[in-house]
């Protein structure tokens, strides 16, 4: 998409959440649930009482729903999509304002959504964000109260898909179009993403220079940042504060703050603590919607063992490719060749290597040792925190309109001063 374009996508309404941050649920329930009998029977009876009786997904002809695992790791590959609703409403005093709940409220809209891919061997993971002012079809959809059907559409965007059928209208809109069946899903609001930051004791991130957005109402100096809580919550909302002022850029910022949370929480300070991982596990499912394939602990645990020991360099944050919508300068439309070989990588469990950029608001750390980025037909090798060079993992070399970063990249914001 053009510099020219991209500005004027930017031109659109700033209000969202960061569903993203729901991946890592999953790893912090694992050691919280089995890190001792006394944890573990506080645990599963807190976050069962949490979750509530779920949401039933809609299914595909072929399709049937998930069994409900056993004791250890799920068994095969994993999808699992992740949205964020950015309803005001029930979401305290800061959002409780006239011009807030008129921007949005009652089920609100999937500004941020993701798919987690676990491979079917548990050596990666990949994270899919589909942008929210994305021009696609979307399919016929169970509506809200599951009476009737919604008629599909040729031409929609997705981030009404929450508002027109609920969570299994998001789903059914990912699945085609990632070609992906995704039988769990997971929506949280804006006060899982404060309370999951606060939970782990704050994330540090790296701006390259100062961020000052007064829409919503986060300053920051250039520099290592800790931020938690309301902070963190603005630093990922932040549009006209990053990058070229668009949703794109948010969701690289988002990526940035992913990878750093993801990084926190693999370390030994939160590992090695139940009740900091408890914290989390419950601040995340306070505040969540899950579908019922996923209100059992049981399903719970099992996809967090698939997780545990996936490496940082593993965890691959990618963005749904796209261009610029030629019917309307303030969307954007599927780039089809890069969505061709991005589904193509998902489909065959492949891992995916990047090629492209790490997003417009967002640069490589200077003063990090990061992992090269690989060229077109020539993986790179890997280079560690020792600077040891080990080989590449073989995978799916993406085209270079496919921008992201792994976790193990130390990424810092470009402020949009």
């Amino acid at each position: 998409m053009t510099s020219e374009s991209t500005m004027r996508h930017a031109r659109t309404r700033n209000g969202s959440t960061v569903g993203r941050v729901v991946k890592l649920i999953a790893l912090a329930l694992t050691v919280a649930v089995v890190s001792g009998a006394c944890v573990a029977g506080i645990a599963v009876w807190q976050l069962t009482g949490n979750v509530g009786q779920g949401v039933h997904l809609a299914l595909l002809p072929g399709q049937s729903a998930p069994p409900v695992p056993g004791v250890g790791a799920i068994e095969g590959g994993v999808n699992l999509l992740l949205a964020g609703t950015d309803t005001r409403t029930g979401q305290g005093s800061a959002f409780a304002d006239p011009a807030d709940l008129a921007g949005s409220s009652g089920a609100g809209s999937n500004d941020v959504t993701m798919v987690l891919h676990i491979s079917a061997d548990h050596s990666n993971a990949s994270v899919i964000s589909i942008p929210r002012d994305l021009m696609a079809p979307i399919p016929d959809c169970p509506s809200p109260d599951g009476k009737s059907t919604i008629p599909a559409t040729d031409y929609g965007m997705f981030n009404t898909t929450l508002s027109r059928g609920g969570l299994p209208c998001i789903v059914l809109t990912a699945e085609k179009l990632t070609g992906l069946s995704i039988p769990y899903a997971a929506l949280i609001s804006f006060q899982g993403v404060s309370s999951m930051s606060s939970a782990v004791g704050g994330v540090t991130v790296c701006l390259a220079t100062d961020v000052n957005d007064d829409y919503s109402g986060l300053h920051l100096s250039a520099g290592q940042q800790t931020i938690s809580g309301d902070t963190a919550l603005a630093f990922v909302r932040s549009r006209h504060g990053v990058g070229d002022g668009s949703d794109l850029g948010r969701i690289s910022n988002q990526q940035l703050f992913l990878s750093a949370l993801v990084r926190k929480i693999k370390s030994g300070d939160v590992l090695n603590n139940p009740v900091t991982l408890f914290s989390l596990a419950n601040a995340a499912t306070k505040n969540m919607t899950l579908s019922d394939t996923l209100t059992n602990p049981t399903t719970l645990v099992a996809i967090a063992l698939a997780l545990k020991n996936i490496s940082l360099d593993n965890v691959v944050f990618v963005q749904y490719p796209t261009i610029a919508d030629p019917n309307d300068p303030n969307r954007v439309a599927p780039n089809d060749s890069a969505v061709t070989a991005l589904d193509a990588a998902l489909k065959a469990d492949q891992p995916l290597q990047l090629s492209g950029s790490v997003g417009v608001a967002t640069q490589l750390d200077p003063s990090a040792t990061n992992t090269p980025t690989p060229s077109a037909g020539t993986p790179a090798p890997t280079v560690t925190g020792t600077a040891t060079p080990t080989p590449a993992p073989t995978g799916a070399l993406l085209p270079a309109a496919v921008t992201g970063q792994t976790a193990a990249q130390v990424t810092c914001t470009k402020g949009n001063n």
